[in-house]
């Protein structure tokens, strides 16, 4: 079944987002939709970055970005309400666990349009985690609840979820990483541009807001780090501008002078680095994923995951402090051998084909309507 132009709307707002669904919207081609909430929104990083992945121009919301939770959420919905009154699509896509996924959930229902989540059932069971709670709410409403993995769909159903509201998929991460991680030559090149040997170094970022609005956790994190940076072993650090800005306030900038600090990297570039680092140590989740995909090490600084199948092999989950460090040289100290194991297991992530499953469960969920609206 081919699906109308503009049939599916794709509503998303980070650049996390955007990676994980550019192989969702490559496949769907003319009937995607593409609508950006702007809650992550800059030139240097999401205009960047839907440059790089290839994606078609979004419809752009307003008023969005760098406002609070809730504001963020309202005015996203109003806007996103108007759009699917004016435009209804036959189905909304979301992903993930953010505001704009949040705001474009709540519209489809008050709008009685099939709604698919994409990457359902993850939990931390970490209340203070807003993300947790958007979360909650967006499987608790959608009609396909698209699971990575067979631990998120035992959450769902311990929730009480039906399971004929549930399907198997895999992680879209897994042909993103593959689709974008460039080849064996540009990756040496890009090596040789910052002046890095393949497994020779620490690549680091920090950017929630447990580690970065705390002073002392970025006190601790950054110190951890600097430590872990040696002749012949540089710790790279892509520095997020919320980031910077947060260890400027806290005078905190002298901590860097240990560390290689990169302007933020695009996501192919990025891929490039983390694939040859002997090491990765992030608050990120998607890099927990990712680095399964990679096949490389990783130290997870939060207080929680909801990514609990990397931890089986792939990483540690620490606290900002000394445990970083620990965790750190424990890893660096298995070297070559522990390298090439992690190599060689497959991401507990899924195959590579979610995107193409999700795209066959929208054709099936958009049917329904699209034969009454022919009739």
């Amino acid at each position: 079944m081919s699906l109308p132009p503009r049939s599916i709307a794709i509503v998303l707002g980070t650049r996390p987002e955007l990676v994980k669904l550019t192989d969702l919207v490559r496949l769907l081609g003319p009937a995607a939709h593409l609508v950006h909430t702007g809650q992550h929104y800059d030139e240097e990083l999401s205009g960047r970055f839907l440059t790089e992945l290839g994606l078609p121009e979004p419809t752009f919301l307003t008023g969005v970005g760098g406002q609070p939770r809730a504001v963020q959420i309202s005015a996203a919905l109003a806007q996103l309400d108007a759009l699917f009154t004016a435009e209804p699509p036959l189905a909304v896509v979301v992903q993930g666990d953010t505001n704009a996924a949040l705001a474009g959930a709540l519209a489809a229902n008050a709008r009685d349009i099939p709604l698919l989540h994409v990457e359902a059932g993850l939990r931390s069971h970490d209340r203070n985690m807003p993300e947790e709670h958007n979360r909650v709410l967006i499987d608790s409403i959608a009609d396909v609840l698209c699971a990575a993995t067979e631990d998120n769909r035992a959450n769902l159903l311990a929730e009480g979820v039906d399971g004929s509201r549930i399907a198997l998929t895999g992680n879209t991460v897994v042909e993103a990483v593959r689709n974008q991680l460039p080849g064996a030559t540009e990756r040496a090149a890009l090596l040789d541009r910052h002046g890095l040997t393949a497994d020779g170094y620490v690549l680091a970022t920090v950017h929630r807001p447990e580690n970065t609005d705390s002073a002392e956790a970025l006190r601790a994190i950054l110190t951890e780090l600097a430590a872990l940076a040696m002749p012949g072993r540089p710790v790279v650090l892509p520095l997020h501008p919320r980031t910077r800005a947060r260890i400027e306030a806290a005078g905190l900038v002298d901590l860097l002078a240990p560390l290689t600090v990169t302007a933020p990297l695009g996501y192919s570039e990025f891929l490039a680095l983390a694939r040859h680092a002997a090491l990765l140590v992030s608050d990120s989740g998607g890099i927990q994923e990712e680095c399964t995909v990679l096949g490389r090490p990783l130290v997870v600084v939060r207080r929680s995951t909801e990514r609990p199948e990397a931890m089986a092999d792939f990483a540690d989950l620490v606290e900002p402090g000394r445990a970083i460090g620990e965790a750190a040289r424990r890893r660096l100290a298995s070297g070559a051998e522990e390298l090439d194991r992690l190599a060689a297991l497959p991401s507990p992530f899924g195959d590579g084909l979610a995107s193409d499953r999700i795209v066959a469960l929208l054709a099936a969920v958009s049917a329904p309507a699209e034969l009454a609206a022919a009739a």
